[in-house]
């Protein structure tokens, strides 16, 4: 017959077996994920290199773009304020000029502006990574419900960048560099803070642009309801309607709709995704 310490030693055997088979399912996780890190630079390091190759388009027609009065979105606001008669809609001048105060500065801004480009081009390839590193995790029906992750969050990230970088940025570059205290005042803004300010905007917009995606997943956790998306609707007019006229050039109300409108439209779609999950929801308890 065994005896209480005889039982304690066995139990405690057992234990560590237990965590062993942890510490190395623990380790093997990590191995999991050091891959799929490593997959993930090396894909960054390809777009940078394709970047770099293509710099005199990426620097010229990209990064400064937004500078030069013949960007497309200043073109189209020309061409509206030509047909509704809206004089101050149309951009004249953009009243600064670029800078650079460090020795390093220009390399920087090629390493830089490379990386950035690469991190745009090569967002769908991680959110691949992410989705194959999380999916074994999932059971069938989280897998079912979260099929097209990858295509549906990479969409929402373009279009975000797209709208920030033809619609937010142009907009913000022109109300800012025409706000004038004084004439004294000469508008000389270094490279650093204008690359910045484009890559900043640009992919602040692709960020916010998730958010459908991001209300389905507290939506599926039970946080986010389409009720209190609903009720909390006033409240987010007022924030999408500020946020609106403090980028847009002028007191227009057709500038400053045209801004807002995609935010409204996205906000509308965030709450129809947590009323399809709170749906589908309500059927598998039924």
């Amino acid at each position: 017959m065994s005896t209480p310490n005889s039982k304690d030693l066995i139990q405690a055997i057992k234990d560590k077996g237990k965590n062993i088979e942890a510490e190395m399912s623990f380790f093997d996780h990590l191995e999991v994920l050091r891959w799929h890190l490593v997959r993930s630079a090396i894909a960054i390091c390809i777009f940078a290199g394709i970047a770099f190759t293509f710099y005199d388009f990426v620097f010229n027609d990209i990064i400064m773009g937004p500078k030069n009065l013949n960007f497309w979105t200043y073109r189209m606001m020309c061409k509206a304020a030509d047909a509704f008669n809206l004089a101050d809609f149309c951009v004249k001048k953009i009243p600064f000029n670029i800078i650079n105060t460090e020795l390093a500065g220009q390399f920087m801004l090629q390493i830089n502006s490379c990386l950035l480009m690469a991190l745009m081009m090569g967002f769908p390839y991680l959110l691949f990574e992410i989705w194959l590193f999380v999916k074994p995790a999932l059971t069938d029906v989280e897998r079912r419900s979260a099929r097209g992750f990858v295509f549906y969050a990479s969409l929402l990230f373009i279009l975000g960048a797209l709208f920030g970088y033809y619609i937010v940025v142009p907009l913000s570059i022109n109300f800012l560099a025409n706000v004038s205290l004084s004439d004294e005042i000469v508008n000389q803004i270094t490279i650093d803070n204008y690359l910045s300010t484009i890559s900043t905007l640009t992919l602040g917009c692709g960020i916010v642009f998730l958010l459908p995606i991001l209300v389905f997943i507290l939506s599926k956790i039970g946080i986010m309801t389409p009720e209190f998306m609903r009720a909390s609707r006033r409240y987010a007019t007022v924030i999408i309607l500020v946020i609106a006229a403090v980028i847009t050039p002028s007191a227009d109300v057709i500038t400053m709709l045209t801004v807002a409108a995609p935010m409204f439209l996205l906000y509308e779609i965030s709450i129809m995704v947590s009323a399809d999950v709170k749906r589908k929801k309500l059927a598998q308890e039924k």
